[in-house]
Formats: structure tokens, sequence, C-alpha cells
């Protein structure tokens, strides 16, 4: 059933990567990874593990992975001579924390020269943008670089609502990224964890170069997240199988990078293991310092909309009943 796999895991969530030639949304593939997320979740219970299988959401695979809590990005093309991916996992924070360093990566000739100097790049890319608070289908617009552009940030500001779904190249037609869209408290209804989304950008051709998509890493912006999904927080650019410590956080993000010759991966480079990514690391912690010191105050929690545990909007709704109005 599969060329290759890898299994790495970022924070206290699994990822599990594969190579096959079964399509997009294979029902067989999709039992497979739900299986192995059961195994592991068995053996967590074994180790009475806190929150063991806390992201899968349903009881039963119902033929497709999506919706049931693990986060999916899947992307299928035609192999180049040379292909190169890299392949994103984030924990403690949620889809749109891409929406930043994609729009940097594929619009701005200040993070990505290659689209004034590359002319395989310079008709720009297709963004294709997901509502994700639509709960009754997949609402979804496409926006073209670079005519776009304004239009494009208009919406990936707002990351907690709007997310980049995919982006194509207009040169070749070819699918550039492909970014998980689940949002847990979406399916659940409660809140259950952050959504840890995952992200695969190919590189280099026609897409932007390795360097350039890893260029707004070292922002460390802020993002959706923390400890019970309810903080903002930097998002820190972390090397592959680290775990998260300060209030279970800050955000991090890994990255491998791959080679791929008829589905056979290389080993992978872990791009964020280097001295230039201690010193940002740095930066961003000296940045989840000072934002977290404001607590539960203004700008460092989740506006109400976004708050995933219960206990402060119960609160809200004894109190409301409690005002008085005076004339």
């Amino acid at each position: 059933m599969l060329i290759n796999f890898r299994l790495s895991f970022t924070g206290d969530d699994i990822a599990i990567l594969c190579t096959h030639r079964l399509g997009i949304g294979n029902e067989k593939l999709h039992k497979l990874a739900w299986d192995a997320f059961k195994a592991g979740t068995e053996v967590a219970f074994n180790q009475g593990l806190y929150g063991a299988g806390q992201d899968l959401l349903k009881d039963s695979f119902s033929g497709n992975i999506r919706g049931l809590g693990p986060a999916v990005a899947e992307m299928e093309f035609t192999e180049r001579k040379n292909e190169a991916f890299l392949f994103f996992a984030a924990d403690k924070t949620d889809p749109g924390a891409y929406n930043l360093p994609l729009y940097l990566s594929f619009c701005d000739p200040m993070h990505n020269s290659g689209l004034i100097l590359a002319p395989n790049m310079a008709k720009g890319f297709e963004f294709h943008i997901m509502d994700v608070s639509y709960t009754e289908a997949d609402r979804v617009i496409s926006l073209k670089t670079p005519e776009d552009t304004y239009s494009i940030a208009a919406l990936l500001r707002d990351g907690e609502r709007f997310v980049v779904e995919k982006i194509v190249s207009r040169s070749s037609g070819e699918q550039a990224a492909a970014v998980s869209t689940t949002r847990l408290h979406n399916i659940a209804g409660t809140y259950t964890g952050k959504d840890d989304p995952i992200l695969l950008v190919r590189v280099q051709g026609a897409f932007p170069a390795t360097g350039e998509i890893l260029s707004p890493y070292h922002i460390g912006h802020f993002v959706a997240g923390f400890m019970r999904g309810s903080h903002t927080g930097p998002l820190m650019p972390v090397k592959q199988n680290t775990a998260v410590s300060y209030f279970d956080g800050p955000p991090v993000v890994s990255c491998a990078a791959y080679s791929m010759h008829k589905g056979k991966l290389t080993p992978p480079a872990d791009v964020f293991d280097h001295a230039f990514w201690d010193h940002v690391r740095g930066k961003i912690s000296e940045k989840a310092v000072e934002i977290r010191k404001q607590g539960f105050f203004g700008n460092a929690m989740l506006p109400y909309s976004e708050l995933e545990y219960g206990g402060i909007v119960e609160k809200l709704k004894e109190l409301d009943d409690k005002f008085i109005v005076r004339k």
C-alpha cells in the first residue's frame, strides 16, 4: 500500500508521512492511518498517559480520517526529476498559524526574491482559502497573486476564520502547498486540544526555494495556542521530536526537508536544527515570556469567540444576569 513512510512527533503529537500511488482520499490508506493512531492511543492508555487519544474524536472509522480529529494534508502530483519538499508539523496552535508564513513566502519579494528574479514564478500563485468557521460544508475562495494580493491579506489576517487550504503555481498548474484545515472544537463542540496543523510545501524550480519558505519563521509571529488553547503566543521553530514545556508552549513548529525519487524518501534533514535557529529561539522565548506576563489580560488571551474552555463563558452568562441598567 505504501512506497515509503516516516514517523515523527512535535510536542505531544505524532505525525505520519506517507508516499503512495493510491490518490487523495483513498479509504484504505486513511483506514491504515486511523488504525495506527488507535494503536498508539492504546499504548498511551496502558502507560497511564494524560489525554491519550484526545484528538481522536470519533469511535469508529467512516471512510476518511477527515472530520475524525487528526490533521490531514494530501497532495497528488507528477514527480519532478528532482522532487524536494518540506513537511511542517505544529503543536499548541491552529491551522491559521501558517497563514502569515505562506503569504510572505508566496507573495512578498522581501522573503521570496524569486518572485522578481525567477521567470517561472513571474505569473504568481493561486491561493485556495477556506472559511473554517462554516461547518455545513467546505466554504472556499480562490484568489490569484499578484492581482489579488491585498484581498488575500485581508482574509489571512484572521487566522481563526480564514485558512490557506492549498496553493497552486500559475506557471505550471502544479500544486505547491497543502495545509490541514481541521478545527477540533468545530467538530467536537468543545475543547479537546488545539488543532496541531501540518503543512506540505514543494520547493525549488517553479516553487519558492527552501530558504524562501523558511524565512518567515524567524519572526516568531503571534498565533493562537499555548496552554488550554486560550492564549496568544509566538510560534517557535524547533527541532523535530521536541517536547513542549513553558505553559505547554510556546506554540511550536518543526520542519523536515526531503528529496524523493519514485516515491522513496531520503532521510529527513531537520532544517531548524542549526545554530541560526538557536538564536531565533532565544529571541522568541523572550517574546513568549513578555506576553505571558499579561496572563489573562487583553491581547494575551484569545477573544471570547475563540475561548474553547467553557468556564469563562459560563461565568459571563452568570454575571450578565446580575447587571442592572441605570437610568
